[in-house]
């Protein structure tokens, strides 16, 4: 028997493989189409069925048999806004029928806070507050300059990913609604309406007022009415003969009639300023006219309910009931047709209708099917009453600011809502920035620098880590990388400006100094590490070194796992940054040790650890620092002073030096110093290093001599 060729074997592998995946592609659709049904569920408990995907967004209608409760969509069928992973956030958002968010819940993320970091069950707390908010208001996560906003709280450690969520259901929210009609794309409910000028009235007949729009018109064929019912249960009944298609169905017409131009001109004075005596402060009155079908309807005769015609403005249906009827009998402007049926309509001053923003008359045709069913469908008449007949409001100081918040990209309002922390970290960047250019003057007075410096660790572990989070991860850098090679989105970066301002002035710095002031100066771990060993040291606890040929092999091991992480991720990001806690930052820094047993008892160890010798994990296995160390090799400047002395026959500075950063032959390895500056203290201290002590005896003995202590001849260090 023939053995299986390798390339047949290779093709049945791929194809035994690709199966495999379809297979398990479509368990995952199977278990996210049940998570969408039990969300809608809990929301809707009536419901009974989910339509099919309709039109651009893929917006599912969510039905009990023919009766709409509201629909469903995905927002990553509307909008795709990057969060701080670089990918979208994909959420389940269910509205009502008045344009209200009913729930909103995360089907997918990429976030690396919230893979190992924060629970999950933060995110979907967060994501259940936008139940109830509708989607014409404005919600901001934080504080707001906006009276009329929504605000929600962010969630520690994990503000960016929080607030493009926000943008994500809000903004989708919104596209759907108008998409749907349920909201207009311009009008919002949080705006303050306009009023009629009661004091401008101008002398008008029909034709004026049909022309300008004061009085707008809906003419409906028969024809056009059966087009309507086609493919429904009453496409044939009542049907209309061919040669009847272009008949009129109804010739129908409203107006405002608040307005003097309009409703002293239809209704004459003495009707206009009855009508108006009648009206409470913040009601307004409709003329609705026609010809041809009854816009009235039986339900007005049975039960003061009329069931053919409805107000919609913004996302609000207004019916209306036998009390905000009046039966009008004429109308007085010059030219106006002959009207079968003519009434006026009250809007209550409870609908806060805004006479400047449209609104639409909805009028339902009717169609018996059965002895107590019907099919109905709807046609709009919309309105919009002339601009000069109203008065709009001018802005207030705080629209005007709310208006330019709102106007904002999403991550200059971050900027915003975080500029005292961007206040005080630029502070201390700057004064970082003094103490490198001018080191020479600070190493002089070791005392006041040894102080400032153990300040500066204080400012970096409290203020930027525990209370900014503006500690850097390799996670960052994996997602830079990613976003080089795939596409680069800026806003992505400034979405965080406390990690984009230490990530700038970090690139800055390497270029100058190398990776040492960010590792010796601005990581809250390391400044964490330092100030726990020097607390130690100060106790007199003992302190332990590797031999140097030891710890210098060990170096490798941080580069080793920066390649292991960059490798994971370029297969998947997110395994990546599963396997990037191998940094405790997220543990001690960002989540103050608030996470499972594990993660905490990893990062006290490496605490516990650096007690004895300083700085382990920055030294061996930290993949933040092995990312810094490779472009410190482009670093334009030597700052860090030596003497010919150093390392042959000086070796103080190198037994001195913390982290072992300086090999014996007294090279400082810029790759692996934190840019403590002790070795440039000890540089500039007459009384402590050996060279210049050597130098200051020389001098001495020139003196006492009278000779030049130039032409006398170096001796023993010990001389």
């Amino acid at each position: 028997m023939r053995g299986v060729q390798p390339r047949t074997f290779g093709k049945q592998l791929l194809a035994v493989l690709g199966l495999l995946w379809l297979l398990l592609c479509s368990a995952a659709q199977a278990d996210q189409q049940a998570l969408i049904s039990q969300r809608i569920k809990a929301t809707f408990p009536a419901y009974t069925q989910l339509s099919a995907a309709e039109g651009e967004f893929a917006v599912q209608r969510i039905l009990q048999g023919d009766t709409l409760l509201g629909f469903a969509f995905e927002s990553r069928n509307v909008l795709d806004l990057p969060a701080y992973s670089g990918k979208p956030i994909n959420m389940l958002v269910l509205l009502d029928t008045q344009g209200v968010i009913q729930d909103a819940y995360v089907l997918e993320h990429h976030e690396p806070i919230l893979l190992t970091g924060i629970p999950e069950s933060k995110l979907h707390d967060f994501s259940a507050k936008f139940a109830g908010i509708h989607v014409n208001q404005r919600v901001v996560v934080g504080r707001s300059s906006d009276p009329n906003a929504v605000t929600i709280d962010a969630v520690t450690g994990a503000t960016v990913t929080v607030m493009v969520l926000n943008e994500t259901v809000m903004r989708a929210a919104h596209k759907v609604a108008v998409s749907l009609e349920l909201v207009s794309a311009i009008a919002s409910q949080t705006s303050r309406p306009a009023s009629i000028k009661t004091d401008l009235y101008e002398a008008s007949d029909w034709a004026t007022l049909t022309g300008n729009g004061a009085v707008r018109r809906l003419l409906l064929t028969r024809g056009q009415v059966d087009d309507a019912f086609a493919g429904s249960p009453a496409e044939d009944i009542d049907k209309s003969a061919p040669d009847q298609r272009g008949d009129s169905f109804i010739d129908l017409y409203a107006a405002h009639l608040n307005a003097p131009s309009i409703g002293r001109n239809l209704l004459g004075d003495i009707g206009y300023r009855a009508l108006m005596g009648e009206l409470q402060d913040g009601e307004h009155a409709i003329a609705v006219l026609g010809n041809g079908y009854s816009f009235k309807g039986s339900g007005y005769v049975r039960g003061g309910i009329f069931d053919r015609i409805q107000l919609r403005q913004h996302s609000e249906t207004i019916s209306f009931r036998d009390l905000d009827y009046q039966r009008l009998y004429d109308i007085t402007a010059q030219g106006a047709p002959a009207l079968e049926e003519m009434a006026i309509f009250i809007v209550r001053d409870k609908h806060h209708f805004d006479p400047g923003a449209p609104w639409s008359l909805e009028l339902l045709v009717r169609r018996q099917t059965g002895p107590t069913s019907g099919e109905f469908v709807s046609f709009e008449l919309g309105y919009q009453i002339p601009e000069n007949y109203i008065d709009r409001p001018l802005p207030t100081a705080a629209e005007l600011a709310a208006a330019e918040e709102a106007a904002r990209p999403m991550w200059l309002n971050i900027w915003y809502q975080r500029s005292f922390q961007i206040g005080v970290l630029a502070f201390a960047l700057g004064l970082l920035t003094v103490i490198m250019f001018w080191q020479d003057k600070f190493t002089a007075y070791p005392n006041f620098l040894h102080w400032l410096r153990r300040g500066y660790l204080t400012f970096t572990v409290v203020f930027i880590g525990w209370y900014a989070l503006g500690q850097l991860s390799v996670v960052n850098v994996l997602t830079f990388t990613h976003a080089v090679m795939q596409e680069f989105r800026w806003e992505l970066f400034l979405s965080d400006p406390m990690i984009f301002i230490l990530w700038t002035f970090t690139a800055a710095s390497i270029l100058l100094w190398g990776r040492g002031v960010f590792c010796g100066w601005l990581c809250p771990f390391g400044a964490l590490q330092e100030l726990i060993n020097e607390a130690a040291r100060k106790l007199k606890i003992r302190q332990f070194e590797l031999p140097f040929a030891v710890h210098e092999r060990l170096w490798a091991v941080k580069y080793i796992i920066l390649l292991g992480l960059f490798g994971l991720s370029l297969d998947s990001l997110a395994t990546a940054e599963r396997f990037a806690e191998v940094e405790p930052f997220k543990t001690s820094i960002t989540l103050f040790f608030q996470r499972e047993w594990w993660f905490v008892l990893y990062a006290v160890f490496l605490l516990v650890i650096n007690i004895f010798t300083r700085k382990v994990y920055c030294r061996y296995v930290c993949p933040l620092g092995a990312a810094l160390a490779i472009p410190s090799k482009f670093r334009l400047f030597d700052w860090l002073k030596r003497r010919s002395e150093c390392g042959s026959p000086c070796q103080l500075c190198a037994k001195e030096c913390e982290i072992q950063a300086i090999h014996p032959n007294g090279q400082i390895n810029a790759n692996e110093c934190h840019y403590c500056l002790d070795c440039q203290m000890t540089y500039h201290n007459e009384n402590k290093c050996p060279p210049l002590i050597l130098k200051h005896k020389r001098r001495k003995r020139a003196a006492a001599e009278g000779a030049n202590p130039e032409l006398i001849p170096a001796t023993t260090l010990d001389t």
